[in-house]
């Protein structure tokens, strides 16, 4: 008998039992209840902490340099969607950050998972970039049930958020106008209403983000210039503040919510929940034009990187950006003193002059 069979040629079952599928995917629907629940927990055990940790953050000696330096040592998911230009505003600009649960109240009721950044910065000459003494962005968890027409249920879930304009100084726009046709759009949906798609500030908006990831792409294929890597979005650290994500109202999701909640019900009483359809149906879901038009696709995983790591572990970050600047300092002292090994075997090495008789 052969041996040749690798690992998975010899599992007789190709697909996953029906009766385990099912059992899986309760479990992880228990799995996914728990940790909403140990966030609400989280929310009010970290509030005394986060206060006083405050109370150093706003020290004077602290305060001048915090967050210019947790940004700089953040971790690559997030470093990597801040280019060199973006530094410059976080390094030589931003005051201040926080970073709210604000659907939570004191108790822990209410939705965890829709956030508030706030970031404050200095203004005036002190801010060569735009005129903002603030920037508030809020994300909105929200759910929503759809049918295919084979007649199968679809839900979704996920961060939505409206954009927020920045008021750019002249020649200073990093996101190159992309955030202000966005805040356009958005404006203008909610003056004229109707089909977003047939706006004109659609067709603005989407022309400029196909512009844009084309530059992004020329720009990533170019090898001329390594130190300048381009953001995985193709646009600023800043185009963060027109992410919308998809279109779902608060009333919608409310809707969703309560039809989730009584589906579950069903599936925690033991009740066989039968569906109609294929549940390998692949039909396209209808097309709200937001894709077309998101010029941060990557805001809500974003958003939850600096919520969960970078604002939960600043502290650390700060002591970091000592400890890799000491670390720097070592390497210098390590290359001086290698040199100066070199110095003296070359020395050494050179003949040395006969002595006068």
């Amino acid at each position: 008998m052969s041996n040749d069979q690798s690992l998975m040629d010899r599992i007789e079952f190709p697909e996953i039992p029906e009766a385990a599928m099912k059992k899986i995917a309760v479990l992880e629907e228990q799995f996914s209840r728990a940790e909403v629940e140990q966030l609400r927990h989280t929310h009010k055990l970290m509030a005394p902490l986060i206060a006083k940790r405050s109370e150093i953050i706003n020290m004077p000696d602290v305060q001048a340099e915090f967050w210019m330096r947790v940004f700089a040592s953040a971790p690559p998911e997030i470093d990597e969607y801040i280019l060199p230009s973006d530094a410059a505003v976080l390094g030589e600009s931003l005051k201040n950050l926080t970073v709210e649960r604000f659907e939570l109240d004191a108790q822990g009721n209410g939705e965890p998972r829709s956030l508030r950044f706030t970031f404050e910065f200095k203004t005036g000459e002190e801010n060569p970039f735009f005129t903002n003494d603030k920037l508030v962005k809020e994300f909105y968890w929200r759910q929503e049930i759809t049918k295919s027409k084979s007649g199968r249920t679809r839900t979704w879930e996920g961060l939505v958020s409206e954009p927020v304009r920045i008021n750019w100084k002249k020649d200073a726009d990093l996101t190159k106008g992309l955030l202000d046709a966005a805040c356009d759009l958005a404006e203008a949906e909610k003056k004229k209403g109707g089909d977003r798609k047939k706006l004109p500030e659609f067709a603005t908006l989407v022309q400029k983000v196909e512009e844009a990831d084309a530059e992004a792409d020329a720009a990533g294929g170019d090898d001329e210039d390594e130190d300048e890597i381009p953001s995985p979005v193709g646009v600023s650290f800043f185009g963060f503040f027109g992410y919308r994500g998809r279109d779902v109202s608060a009333a919608k999701s409310q809707e969703s919510a309560k039809e989730i909640e009584a589906r579950w019900a069903k599936v925690q009483n033991g009740e066989d929940i039968n569906e109609a359809g294929d549940s390998d149906d692949e039909e396209e879901e209808e097309d709200d034009g937001l894709e077309d038009a998101e010029i941060f696709p990557d805001g809500d995983d974003l958003a939850v990187a600096i919520a969960e790591d970078l604002w939960t572990d600043a502290l650390n970050y700060y002591v970091q950006s000592f400890q890799a600047g000491d670390e720097l300092e070592d390497m210098d002292l390590e290359m001086d003193e290698l040199d100066e090994m070199d110095e003296d075997e070359e020395s050494e090495s050179r003949p040395r002059k006969k002595a006068r008789n």
